[in-house]
């Protein structure tokens, strides 16, 4: 599990079956490691000083915004057990990508519109939690087709988010509490009631 907070950033040295990231900072890692990569969580599959190697099944390449070599990535090393929560519950799972619409400078921050596909609108509200590209965000605004978040200055020189501009592509990860919720309702709506719905969850 991740919280969103990054820690380092790298460089992509190479891609083809899996990845090979250049850390800019000594994250300590060994084989077997988790990493989340812009978001992504992959299993450290080698490293060689700050070059490190991932694995990346078919799946999460469908999944995810693939970097090409020279991109720079957004790094969070797994959450300890005892570790302060800094961000929100992020599993490193992507579930889309977003595109970066509009970007708008304001009172020193940097606000971005990103978009999404309408089957994921009942995953955003105004105030709650959404991981871009690894970055754990408060969703500002949204519609049913983009969100809104704002960027402090700390972010943007720490992270990818720097980077954005219209048309760049970012992963995106959906606050896991929400997915849970709208799973829960969607099918206690199929249901003749929803006692009947819970009912049958007490009894499996």
């Amino acid at each position: 599990m991740f919280t969103g907070l990054i820690e380092a950033m790298g460089t992509v040295r190479s891609t083809g079956a899996g990845f090979q990231v250049e850390s800019d900072t000594d994250l300590s890692l060994v084989r077997g490691d988790s990493l989340a990569v812009n978001g992504s969580c992959l299993t450290v599959t080698g490293v060689k000083k700050n070059i490190l190697s991932f694995d990346v099944s078919p799946e999460t390449f469908r999944r995810i915004v693939v970097p090409v070599p020279g991109a720079r990535v957004n790094l969070e090393r797994s959450m300890p057990a005892d570790g302060r929560f800094h961000g929100h519950i992020v599993t490193g799972h992507i579930d889309e990508a977003g595109i970066v619409t509009k970007k708008k400078k304001t009172s020193g921050f940097s606000e971005f519109s990103i978009s999404f596909q309408q089957r994921s609108s009942l995953l955003l509200v105004e105030k709650g939690s959404v991981a871009v590209a690894g970055i754990s965000f408060t969703v500002v605004s949204v519609t049913r087709r983009a969100f809104v978040v704002a960027v402090i200055p700390e972010t943007l020189k720490t992270t990818t988010a720097g980077e954005w501009k219209p048309g760049y592509r970012v992963n995106l990860e959906f606050d896991i509490i929400g997915k849970y919720v709208t799973q829960a309702a969607q099918a206690a709506r199929s249901s003749k009631s929803l006692r009947e719905y819970l009912e049958q969850s007490r009894r499996s």
